[in-house]
């Protein structure tokens, strides 16, 4: 007999979630304030619950996959949060990238009530996850680990236990750092390659045999080319993660100076209007930097595709 498992928050990596673990014979029952998202996943075989509580009610572990850890903890211990449908001894695993402090406490405050905690972030964007090549990073008891080892198998291709809580955060905002350097080298790359009146798919080629290739070039270099920004990973969400690499980083005594720039990008990147587009349109602001024409707005029409 196939074992349910809990889920809350059912976006994109939420919905990669339902596909794998449906794939490995889990059943899934889920909640998500979108009703677009619930009747997704009841087309994909699962079971729509009413709250986060419900949807904690009769499992022996839930993912939570939120935007941010203050909405994780709204979403654990709210009114009809996870916490009060949870049973002794469940098995939270939170994906959210957390505020590491928040996954401290959390774990925590779950522990004195009877319930697991692990900070399990994902590294990936949507589109690797919903191919099942996600790596999990977690924080928490060693033991919780192991006992969760096949239930991670379910939607990742490998999972790292980092040591205590926090340190799932910690690893995926660093992570999420050097992710963000590779894609503000490769940016500024590109666009002096465009200056400079190379053919970009041509130099995008060199570039990924050469010395400095990087995955990033693979997945992010054609999307930069053609002007894509649909979202494998978003702007707003970008931003939020760098401010909490540049917190991380004052709170440790640790230079951060790059994500400080990539940072300004960001910002400058959702005021432009590509909040919910892909992380990469930032591209478009680095191309204003140097006089070139901007693509792409808010209307989702690429430069060449209208």
């Amino acid at each position: 007999m196939s074992e349910t498992i809990g889920l809350v928050g059912m976006g994109l990596m939420g919905q990669a979630f339902i596909k794998n673990l449906h794939e490995r014979q889990f059943k899934v029952q889920g909640f998500d304030v979108d009703p677009a998202r619930m009747d997704q996943l009841a087309a994909a075989g699962g079971t729509p619950k009413d709250t986060p509580a419900d949807a904690a009610k009769g499992v022996d572990v839930l993912i939570a996959s939120l935007p941010t850890s203050d909405i994780a903890r709204e979403v654990i211990f709210g009114n009809s949060g996870i916490a009060e449908g949870a049973k002794d001894g469940l098995y939270v695993l939170d994906t959210t990238t957390a505020r590491p402090e928040d996954s401290e406490r959390t774990f925590a405050e779950l522990k004195e009530r009877g319930i697991h905690y692990m900070d399990a972030a994902v590294s990936g964007t949507s589109t690797m996850a919903e191919a099942g090549d996600l790596v999990v990073i977690a924080g928490g008891e060693a033991e919780d680990f192991e006992a969760c080892r096949r239930y991670f198998d379910g939607f990742s291709r490998a999972a790292y236990h980092m040591g205590p809580a926090g340190s799932g955060a910690r690893t995926k905002l660093i992570i999420n750092l050097i992710l963000a350097g590779n894609r503000l080298a490769l940016a500024e790359g590109m666009v002096l390659g465009e200056k400079a009146g190379l053919e970009a798919n041509n130099l995008l080629e060199v570039l990924k045999d050469g010395a400095c290739a990087s995955k990033t070039m693979t997945d992010k270099g054609p999307k930069m080319i053609e002007a894509d920004y649909s979202k494998q990973g978003q702007v707003k969400v970008s931003l939020k993660d760098s401010r909490l690499m540049m917190d991380m980083g004052q709170k440790l005594g640790a230079p951060v100076m790059m994500i400080q720039v990539y940072s300004q990008l960001m910002q400058a990147a959702l005021e432009k209007g590509y909040a919910e587009k892909d992380t990469v349109a930032f591209y478009e602001i680095m191309r204003g930097m140097a006089g070139l024409e901007e693509r792409e707005g808010i209307d989702d029409v690429p430069f060449g595709k209208g």
